[in-house]
């Protein structure tokens, strides 16, 4: 059986991110695809201002959840990072110690 190679999040920017169970025909939704969405109008339809507005607010929402989601990434690299460095200084202490008897 052939196992897939795991995705990395570098793939185009309407992709879905790695680990995110969602077949590769749905797309996640960008803030500018909520902003640009038109709808047709229909007679005694909704009031264009107010789906206009929502609209605008849903796409500030997701615009503001996914700036928390780099954030949260690259913090997240940040500390990786300090432990690694930190797993490094105190890797030749280790040996010492376990040469003493």
């Amino acid at each position: 059986m052939r196992r897939r190679a795991k995705r990395e999040n570098a793939g185009p920017a309407n992709q879905p991110p790695a680990g995110a169970y969602r077949s590769t025909s749905y797309l996640p939704l960008r803030p500018w695809q909520v902003r640009s969405r038109t709808f047709d109008i229909r007679r005694r339809g909704l009031d264009p201002f107010e789906v206009a507005a929502f609209l605008d607010r849903v796409a500030g929402d997701l615009a503001a959840a996914e700036a928390e989601v780099a954030r949260s990434r690259a913090e997240t690299a940040r500390i990786k990072d300090a432990l690694r460095e930190w797993q490094s200084r105190q890797a030749p202490t280790m040996r010492d110690l376990a040469r003493q008897p």
